[in-house]
């Protein structure tokens, strides 16, 4: 599974001249019996079985590092109660050098190996994968094309998505005027043939703003409040700057 899509495109191109680098770690060449097991009933009953803490123990010691130890990073476990990965954690994880991620199977992982570790729990969002593989590689695809030499524009990723906690606004390309399959005319929004740079952006930014109070209230909502709020802040300094420089009588 890995790298998988992260050996192709930007991230394979990356990955081959040494931007970052992946080291793949097989759980079950921890185990200690002959069957290789990694894997157990919980206690207390139940459907499913646990992964072991002390291969699990064993394996994260291996590759990240005794607990506390000089440079291990960050350590997380892709697991479907922890926090919900957004682009700030992804910022966070691209100024980290080492990053370690466990991906869990089956039923889960001892929560014990979870507390002796530290580990950070992180979701892709609210469902549920069949391990936590997937999940790794969205997380460290999100992160990688961040990393400086990655992408060819770092323009780009000051515009996408949640950048300024709103959705990106819509694009467009040739043809100007396109007509679909139910013989539709479509046309490109006028002002984005302008050549008016400053139009341009008034209308992306209010398109992202549409957009974002449409879809997603939950991301409307803080920016709204703040935007609120820096408005009061610039209309203060305007009162401020015309009191303390009257007009001469």
């Amino acid at each position: 599974m890995f790298p998988g899509p992260l050996g192709q495109s930007l991230a394979g191109k990356a990955l081959e001249n040494g931007v970052w680098a992946l080291e793949s770690v097989d759980i079950r060449s921890f185990a200690r019996d002959k069957h290789r097991s990694v894997d157990d009933t919980p206690f207390g009953g139940g459907a499913g079985m646990v992964m072991r803490p002390d291969v699990l123990d064993a394996a994260l010691t291996a590759t990240a590092g005794p607990v506390g130890a000089p440079g291990r990073g960050r350590a997380i476990y892709l697991s479907p109660r922890g926090r919900v990965l957004d682009q700030a954690l992804v910022k966070e994880l691209a100024a980290t050098p080492v990053v370690t991620l466990l991906c869990g199977r089956y039923e889960g992982v001892d929560e014990r190996v979870l507390d002796a570790h530290g580990l950070e729990e992180v979701s892709l969002g609210d469902f549920v994968l069949s391990g936590g593989e997937p999940a790794a590689l969205c997380l460290i695809d999100a992160v990688v094309r961040l990393l400086p030499g990655v992408m060819g524009n770092t323009e780009t990723a000051g515009e996408e998505s949640f950048e300024r906690g709103l959705l990106e606004y819509p694009h467009y390309t040739r043809p100007a005027v396109w007509t679909d399959g139910q013989g539709v005319e479509r046309a490109v929004p006028e002002v984005l043939l302008s050549g008016h740079h400053e139009k341009v952006r008034a209308w992306r930014l209010a398109e992202a703003e549409r957009i974002t109070e449409a879809r997603r209230p939950d991301l409307w909502s803080p920016y709204a409040a703040e935007r609120q709020a820096r408005n009061a802040m610039m209309n203060k300094g305007r009162r401020q700057v015309r009191r303390r420089d009257p007009k001469p009588e």
